[in-house]
């Protein structure tokens, strides 16, 4: 199906079971601990041996020496594999870094052997055993140090540079101006589940039960790195433990495991230890961002300029911070910068909201910064430069923008009248109390998906696409989907996600996965539709589907007989057109959050937080509130805590494990609330949908940081927020 033509009225409209807050298909398997996550998958092919892998001492250099006796005659060992003897491999597209390094050492942690045993603990104890000698050279691991040789760099989003008007003169002429850096430091996913596979061969076909978001992706770079044909691996990833874009891509569990299976001639399983998660695997990479603003007295933007350097291993990609200030607020003249410094640290690489998080936490507060120069209210700040069209190219406009009614229906919900404008005046007992807000911004892309829809005899409907359900609710989606489609109920639907023999989806992770893969099925079901009507004798538009029935004019057939003894089978694709260039397709929010800060020992206490989305269709309000709240949360963490620490002497993470890399417990989040203003889009897809799970991260660390200064009246731009950087300046207990 190509969608090249907006959406008109469509059996989604009816909202039956779509748009409605059903509890989540999978939560029972997810409550009583019965889905089958990748290293779980001990009936998926008997007779398991383990792998333990070896990483890499050092951040740059090489590998001099390699002494695995001691470890082969270790109890249990059945193989080590290691660059000398893994035969030759390839690098995927997605990975910037070899999986499996040697003799060249790209980053710490690099993976450099798998040692495969009976039992864990052996693979364990054998892996101590093994002796490298290396031969280290110097590199390069402070970003502030390595600020002035980066190069621009494009984003998978947009060229590195744009530039509008005459952003210098028109700033130098500013009645009102702020120029200010903001930093953001290191990020690590942090999710439970490690990243884990099994993988067993047959014949020369290798099976992989894995913890992925892109299967379709994984399936090809493996194959690629493997040397072998795409067809000859079957990647599995049905239930995955969170990812938050750090399982987009394969990593080194998924190659050598396999490597390892074929060493041993037996399944291996291997999951990554919690230090190979934060250095072997992707973070967010750390940022500078330099913020210019000029504006007329009455709070017009006049210019406008964002400029953000990050660093990666050569060859990676930058984090794209300014993409965001390319479509946010209006304002003639306009210019910003993308710079990529080369870094031998761990790959930088997607993260909730890759680009946007980390921009918003500097955009957010300038824009505060800036309000406060002018003497306006944030909100109204952003309110006189809210626009309808893309600043950078006026003819495109934004299918939806309700980024006012955001700001506004939040500012009524919270209370943001009772907010004292002077900073460090709220009071409560020994609490300084401070309200801050930001608004929030998401790019909505879509991609190509597909899915296959059966009708079986007795009136059940199943739907496969390898789609994967990351903790986001896509299996009650897309049943969702399905059941409205074919008028059945949502216990009538069986859903099968995460195998790539199912048709390609478009995989979690963009913001793009929700739309993109119900639309996919919305496509399929409108072919079963069409096979059912046909067998029927019936005109496809004019056929009814509901309570289990088809049917046209008083005639009435149910599903299970209209699929006959051998049921019905129907595969489609959603395909989009050029309706996305033409107009921009984007989520919009706002976050409200009220802070306390002790006035003696600067500690900070979230108390509440609020987040209005303007998201499209709501597909589930039940699932798509957990998945904000969940980003809120995340927020917070990157706001007050969270930090990948860098030894700049040696070129790694320190903090490398759930005890020092601190995250946001239950105790630190408070009362949060979510809004979902009404709203479709029929430019989107025929769901008239879009994603919200990563628009619910986009500018709560910055309110955060606002509120804070509303409290305290001291401003931090350099995150995360700790009290060692505000004790110093809070007002006078006295």
């Amino acid at each position: 199906m190509k969608f090249d033509t907006q959406a008109t009225t469509n059996p989604i409209d009816q909202l039956k079971v779509v748009g409605q807050p059903v509890d989540r298909i999978d939560g029972p398997m997810k409550t009583t601990g019965t889905a089958p996550y990748a290293y779980d998958r001990h009936d998926a092919v008997p007779n398991q041996a383990y792998g333990y892998v070896v990483g890499s001492a050092i951040a740059k250099g090489r590998i001099a020496s390699m002494d695995l006796k001691a470890a082969k005659a270790a109890p249990g060992v059945l193989a080590i594999v290691t660059a000398e003897n893994a035969g030759k491999l390839g690098k995927g597209t997605y990975n910037t870094a070899r999986l499996l390094g040697g003799p060249e050492i790209q980053h710490y942690h690099q993976a450099i052997a798998v040692v495969v045993a009976q039992t864990f603990e052996q693979a364990r104890a054998a892996a101590e055993l093994v002796r490298v000698d290396y031969a280290r050279t110097q590199g390069a691991y402070d970003l502030a140090a390595a600020k002035d040789s980066a190069k621009p760099a494009p984003g998978f989003d947009g060229p590195p540079d744009t530039a509008v008007g005459d952003f210098t003169g028109a700033f130098t002429a500013a009645s009102v101006q702020l120029d200010a850096t903001y930093t953001t430091p290191d990020l690590g996913h942090a999710m439970m589940e490690p990243h884990a596979s099994i993988a067993a061969w047959n014949g020369d076909t290798l099976m992989l039960w894995t913890s992925n978001q892109m299967i379709d992706w994984g399936t090809g770079d493996v194959a690629k790195t493997l040397g072998i044909a795409k067809g000859k691996v079957r990647m599995m990833s049905p239930f995955i433990g969170g990812g938050f874009g750090g399982k987009l891509f394969v990593r080194a569990d998924a190659v050598l495991a396999a490597l390892g299976a074929r060493a041993a001639r037996r399944p291996v399983k291997v999951a990554l230890t919690r230090p190979l998660m934060f250095n072997n695997t992707t973070h967010r990479p750390a940022t500078v961002q330099r913020i210019r603003i000029g504006a007329a007295r009455d709070g017009k933007i006049a210019a406008i300029a964002h400029e953000s350097w990050s660093g990666d291993l050569p060859g990676g990609q930058p984090e794209t911070a300014v993409f965001q200030t390319r479509l946010l607020y209006a304002g003639a003249n306009r210019l910003t910068a993308t710079r990529l410094a080369v870094l031998d640290l761990p790959e930088g690489n997607a993260m909730r909201a890759p680009g946007e998080a980390s921009g918003m936490m500097a955009l957010e507060i300038a824009i505060d910064e800036m309000a406060e120069k002018l003497g306006l209210d944030p909100m109204e700040f952003r309110i006189r430069n809210d626009t309808q069209v893309d600043p950078e190219k006026p003819a495109r406009k934004f299918s939806q923008r309700q980024l006012t009614e955001c700001l506004r229906t939040g500012a009524e919900r919270f209370e943001w009248n009772k907010r004292d404008p002077q900073p460090g005046k709220a009071r409560d007992g020994r609490w300084l109390i401070g309200m801050g807000m930001a608004a929030a911004y998401r790019g909505a892309p879509v991609m190509k998906s597909a899915a296959r829809v059966r009708l079986d005899n007795k009136g059940i409907v199943t739907v496969e696409t390898d789609m994967t359900d990351i903790g986001t609710g896509s299996y009650t989606i897309i049943g969702q989907t399905a059941a409205e489609m074919m008028g059945v109920p949502l216990h009538k639907v069986v859903v099968r996600l995460g195998d790539s023999t199912y048709p390609v989806s478009a995989g979690s992770g963009g913001q793009w996965g929700a739309n993109s893969s119900t639309a996919g099925v919305y496509a399929a079901c409108m072919k079963l539709r069409e096979a059912v009507a046909k067998k029927l004798g019936l005109k496809a538009a004019d056929a009814e589907f509901a309570d289990g029935e088809v049917g046209s004019g008083t005639r009435r057939v149910p599903l299970a007989q209209a699929a006959g003894k051998d049921g019905l089978v129907a595969e489609d694709a959603i395909e989009f057109g050029d309706l996305a260039k033409k107009n921009v397709l984007s989520t919009f929010g706002a976050h409200f959050v009220e802070v306390g800060v002790d006035a003696a020992t600067a500690e900070i206490r979230i108390r509440r937080m609020l987040a209005v989305c303007a998201a499209g269709r709501i597909l589930n309000p039940k699932t798509a509130r957990s998945q904000v709240i969940g980003a809120m949360t995340m927020g917070v963490g990157a706001a007050l805590m969270e930090h990948l620490v860098v030894d700049k002497r040696h070129g790694f993470f320190v903090n490398h494990d759930l005890a020092g890399y601190e995250v946001p417990v239950h105790a630190d989040i408070p009362h949060q609330d979510v809004v979902f203003l009404d709203e479709t889009d029929p430019l989107s897809s025929p769901m008239k949908a879009k994603g919200v799970g990563e628009l619910g991260i986009c500018g709560v660390s910055a309110a955060v940081a606002n509120a804070i200064y509303n409290a305290t009246g001291a401003r931090v731009r350099d995150y995360p927020i700790t009290l060692d950087k505000l004790i110093e300046r809070l007002p006078s207990i006295g």
